[in-house]
């Protein structure tokens, strides 16, 4: 890091000293550390050529690598992969090693104003125009061959209000999701592109309101019938924080989502990463005389979403230093735009929290995530099945795939050998939630999916 902040840290935890020591009074700390403060502003500007409006300059990043097994229960043939034109390879185990990098930088300036971008590595989209929008992730493959890194975020922020109980910010650009969503709803590599608006409300130490809207965009369309069409993502989200006493927390949200123009969204408009959703399969003119294209959804998607959690801190657990957290929460999500297949929840609970030295956690999840409840291409990456029948017109061949129409457990360790470095360990236990019938018989769409990460931190 590099940053005014870090002498500041420092500074202030010697002036609480003398403060607790009785040595100085709260006021006289105070005014000393706004003379320091400046001082060292005045000193980092100099130093570094940082304009007098820059108070304070940051860089970050992270850098995981992953190990991944797959392992299939369905035992048939697979068309999809095939080891010469004449053998048929079968659904073996695989495994592959990936890594994930991102840098980042924000400088905050004065009038309450932040900029900031992440780079990120990924992998390109199939039409080479980005990278894979739900993943960082690198494969370790092509004999060696020089990675890609694009650009994550990229930012300007403005909070005009951030004193007393009101909070009100907004942030333009590409940025970090602002929805606090779990990964059934998101995946946590998702960065959204357009406007959002927060703002906030403190009633007491024990009762915060938030509020979270979104208007982002995710196609372009430049000239045609449908120059005027841009599909959008647009969604409002509240939350409400409690503290009932030192030990007790919990929080609700409620949100509404919804796709414009969803028919523009066609598989070959925008990456098309998974699956699931409903397309038609081929050109179709239905009773209303509205033409549809190949692969268009079917549905439109504008769920319902609830939220709610509980957590319990112990004064101290076996193995474990501090106060031990203990939660319990859920998710809700109901999308009227379909008439069926059109519901996702989960259920979990989760013990520790990992990110301090010697701090670990451990989680489990069971998620249900029906082919409609919502568009395939937010949701988490990790989270598939193999698929003997592919969904109709999803534009893939039958195998492993993430998105919707996915159900099972998720397990996860995670511990902080230090401060900025953690190792942990998840399995996905999943199958399909409409696997299909071949000969009458329901096929095996029972996936393993094993990862072993190692994350550092600056």
């Amino acid at each position: 890091m590099i940053m005014p902040s870090a002498h500041a840290q420092s500074a202030d935890a010697l002036l609480d000293k003398l403060v607790d020591k009785g040595v100085l009074s709260v006021k006289e700390a105070q005014e000393l550390r706004e003379q320091a403060d400046d001082g060292f502003n005045k000193a980092f500007q100099a130093k570094t050529g940082m304009p007098d409006w820059v108070s304070q300059f940051r860089i970050y990043g992270d850098v995981r690598g992953r190990y991944e097994f797959f392992k299939t229960e369905n035992d048939t043939a697979n068309t999809a992969l095939t080891r010469n034109a004449s053998t048929r390879q079968q659904n073996e185990d695989r495994t592959r090693l990936r890594y994930r990098l991102r840098v980042g930088a924000t400088a905050t300036l004065l009038e309450r104003l932040e900029v900031g971008f992440r780079l990120t590595s990924s992998e390109p989209n199939a039409d080479g125009t980005g990278g894979d929008p739900i993943s960082g992730n690198t494969t370790m493959q092509n004999n060696g061959s020089k990675k890609f890194i694009y650009v994550d975020t990229a930012y300007g922020k403005w909070t005009p209000i951030s004193h007393g109980p009101w909070l009100l910010s907004a942030t333009v650009g590409k940025m970090d999701n602002p929805f606090t969503f779990s990964d059934m709803v998101f995946d946590g590599d998702y960065t959204p592109e357009g406007f959002a608006l927060q703002a906030g409300y403190t009633f007491n130490d024990q009762h915060a309101l938030k509020l979270n809207a979104g208007y982002f965009m995710l196609d372009e369309i430049n000239q045609g019938a449908q120059a005027s069409d841009d599909p959008t993502l647009v969604g409002a989200q509240l939350r409400f924080d409690s503290k009932w006493s030192p030990k007790l927390s919990s929080s609700v949200g409620l949100a509404f989502m919804t796709l414009t123009d969803f028919q523009n969204l066609g598989s070959a408009a925008v990456p098309n990463v998974q699956g699931g959703n409903s397309r038609y399969p081929s050109v179709v003119t239905n009773s209303g005389g509205v033409l549809h294209a190949t692969n268009e959804l079917v549905n439109s998607y504008h769920p319902v979403i609830a939220d709610a959690s509980v957590t319990y801190m112990l004064d101290k657990f076996p193995l474990y230093k501090g106060a031990f957290p203990i939660k319990i929460g859920g998710e809700y999500m109901h999308n009227s735009g379909a008439k069926e297949n059109n519901d996702g929840y989960w259920g979990g609970i989760f013990l520790g929290k990992s990110g301090k030295k010697g701090a670990w956690e451990l989680s489990y999840r069971y998620k249900v995530l029906e082919e409609d409840a919502w568009y395939e291409e937010f949701v988490d990456s990790d989270f598939g099945a193999y698929r003997q029948v592919a969904f109709p017109a999803d534009g893939n061949l039958r195998g492993y795939r993430a998105g919707t129409g996915v159900q099972g457990h998720i397990t996860k360790f995670v511990y902080s050998v230090s401060d900025g470095f953690t190792v942990g360990a998840t399995w996905f236990y999943t199958e399909s939630t409409n696997p299909g019938e071949i000969a009458g018989r329901e096929t095996d769409s029972e996936q393993h999916r094993v990862q072993l990460d190692a994350i550092w931190k600056f």
